[in-house]
């Protein structure tokens, strides 16, 4: 009886719908509610929770990953703002929490906000230290552990208007320092070599913190204060030295006779000694005298040591720079006697003569009118179409495809700029082929500024010119014709010489302005 009372169970739990859909809905319940709740960890999971200070919460939101070692650890609780009341400022305080994995972190642990991707998402990022003593549940780490991460905009922001302009004029004097100098400037990089190889090892040796060469400068300048209050006598000193060594090396044979003779002096000096009693005795008084001064060198003498010591090291390789820098010399006086540098500074003096007057007509174009910007403005709106390997220029170009007319733009004999009679349309206008014609609209040699100076930047500025602006008789205008299409032999193409449509004038009445860098005059250019 008890066998057939469960089978009879058995039967009815799996057999009753209502109780399946139940027990399937409960469990999509459950399934759906973990799946939302995962960014914030798993219900019924231990956790290591810990709060942490940084110096800003800009883009970060509840939910964002903490990561370690590239890895996710936990998630971003929670954020509050906070009070810094030792630095004056309002600083952001995360609750982290993070699996059981990571704990303890190290007290030294440090903390950094850092982009997940350039749409803004931000993730946090632990760096473990090696500390003993690690944080507890509900510790903080403080916000003097945290970062400070490098943002976009702090990049963008480096090079403003004030630092592009010092670097464009920085180029640009650079640029006119060493133009032309290229022979000069190669044989002294050529005698520099060996200077440099030789001075590596001496300023290795100055640079070692063993050498204490800061010290040695303090104290050169204690020793300068002392002497200070008699550099008169000092240089009085020096200039009758100087006279004294003229001498002496005015007459080597003389010197070398004195050191010959000095060990007999020494004699005689010796045996002056008894004279010598009342100017010892003076000798003594001023030693008493001076016994203050002896007092402080104690303290002076371990410093003076330690410069002594040190210099002693790196004196000795002074000599080989010496040499060197000898060598430099004689080189730059081989140049300046060698008659071919002076037939290159006449060469060069003749190429500024020649190239003054066309530098003369160029340079308003760039520092006035700013060409280069603006043609390389214009050539980056044209290559903007990605292709596979790079991009092309997005223009339509209209070919060369009509046979029929004279003085067409691809014609390398026209004896005049292609054009149409005054009464025909330069858009519509087709021949028998169906191919369009021609019509020129540029300005030739339009200019830079004005006689008076004033900024007259055409390029770029005058739009599509449709003529005629001719003023030396060259193109004439000449009556409206029946102009035919279809036939070449048309009288316009016999005798008419231009000047319905072509602008060949190289300056537009009046000023354009300036283009990019807004120099009014000439003169105002920096």
């Amino acid at each position: 009886m008890g066998q057939g009372m469960t089978r009879r169970s058995s039967v009815s739990l799996v057999a009753s719908p209502v109780l399946l859909g139940s027990v399937t809905t409960l469990i999509l319940i459950i399934a759906v509610f973990l799946a939302f709740n995962a960014n914030n960890g798993l219900p019924f999971v231990p956790t290591y929770d810990i709060w942490a200070q940084v110096p800003s919460g800009a883009n970060l939101v509840a939910g964002n990953e903490v990561r370690l070692g590239g890895f996710r650890v936990g998630v971003v609780d929670k954020l509050q703002p906070e009070y810094d009341a030792a630095q004056h400022r309002t600083i952001a305080k995360l609750h982290l929490k993070l699996d059981k994995s990571v704990e303890p972190l190290a007290k030294d642990t440090t903390i950094i906000v850092r982009q997940r991707s350039a749409l803004g998402i931000k993730y946090v990022q632990l760096n473990p230290g090696h500390s003993s003593s690690a944080f507890r549940p509900g510790d903080t780490i403080p916000v003097s552990q945290a970062g400070h991460p490098v943002e976009v905009d702090d990049f963008f922001d480096t090079f403003d208007q004030k630092t592009r302009d010092a670097s464009r004029l920085s180029l640009k004097g650079y640029g006119d320092a060493l133009s032309g100098r290229g022979t000069s400037l190669n044989g002294a990089i050529e005698s520099l070599n060996p200077f440099l190889v030789h001075l590596t090892p001496v300023m290795e040796n100055l640079s070692n913190p063993d050498t204490q060469l800061n010290q040695l400068f303090r104290q050169i300048g204690r020793a300068a204060a002392e002497v200070a209050p008699v550099a008169h006598v000092q240089a009085e000193l020096f200039t009758n030295m100087a006279d004294t060594f003229a001498a002496i090396d005015h007459s080597p044979a003389n010197l070398q006779q004195s050191i010959e003779n000095a060990p007999s002096t020494l004699d005689t000096a010796t045996a002056s000694f008894r004279t010598q009693q009342p100017f010892l005795a003076d000798f003594a008084d001023l030693s008493h005298r001076l016994r203050p001064t002896a007092a402080e060198l104690p303290q002076m003498l371990p410093v003076l040591n330690r410069a002594l010591r040190s210099g002693t090291t790196v004196l000795p390789k002074t000599v080989d720079l010496s040499d060197k820098t000898r060598e430099l010399f004689s080189a730059l006086d081989d140049l300046a006697r060698n008659p071919n540098t002076f037939l290159s500074l006449e060469d060069l003096t003749t190429t500024v003569a020649v190239t003054g007057p066309m530098l003369q007509y160029i340079a308003p174009y760039q520092t006035v009118c700013n060409n280069a910007v603006y043609f390389f403005s214009g050539l980056g709106g044209h290559m903007s179409e990605d292709v596979k390997g790079g991009t092309v220029e997005r223009i339509l170009v209209r070919l060369d495809q009509t046979l029929v007319q004279p003085g067409k733009l691809g014609d390398s004999a026209n004896s005049r700029p292609a054009d149409l009679p005054s009464n025909v349309s330069a858009k519509s206008t087709k021949d028998a082929l169906g191919d369009y014609y021609q019509v020129f609209h540029n300005q030739p040699y339009a200019p830079a500024i004005d006689p008076q100076g004033n900024a007259d930047c055409q390029f770029g500025q005058t739009g599509y010119l449709n003529g005629p602006l001719p003023t030396d008789g060259r193109y004439p205008a000449t009556a409206e014709q029946n102009f035919n299409p279809a036939n070449p032999l048309d009288p316009f193409y016999r005798d008419h010489a231009g000047g319905s449509h072509v602008v060949v004038q190289p300056n537009t009445p009046g000023l354009a302005g300036p283009t990019y860098t807004g120099v009014p005059n000439l003169r105002d250019v920096p």
